[in-house]
């Protein structure tokens, strides 16, 4: 995704979960899957934003297999940048598991 119309879509349609690190927006839609991956400017200069974005991105790849269709929008909190590769991979599991979007 990369439209900005779409991101809000899914912010004001979908449902959200918070975790220390990282917030998901979901929207469910059959026969669709999107990912989009954001990081505000309060986290800091472009570096640390593409960073965590990157961070991001990583953990997708690991359950990508594993998700039901839907528009999927990830958000980079402050503590993803003090937050070891574990903890993070824990709250990732954490809001996907309450959102009930894995298979």
């Amino acid at each position: 995704m990369k439209l900005h119309k779409e991101f809000q879509y899914v912010y004001n349609k979908g449902k959200n979960q918070h975790s220390q690190s990282v917030v998901l927006f979901f929207l469910p839609q059959p026969g669709v899957r999107k990912v989009g991956f954001t990081a505000t400017k309060k986290l800091g200069n472009a570096v640390k934003r593409n960073r965590a974005k990157r961070r991001l991105r990583a953990l997708f790849c690991e359950y990508s297999d594993s998700f039901k269709d839907g528009t999927y929008v990830f958000v980079a909190k402050a503590a993803i940048f003090d937050a070891p590769f574990e903890k993070l991979t824990n709250d990732f599991n954490k809001v996907l598991s309450r959102a009930k979007t894995l298979t």
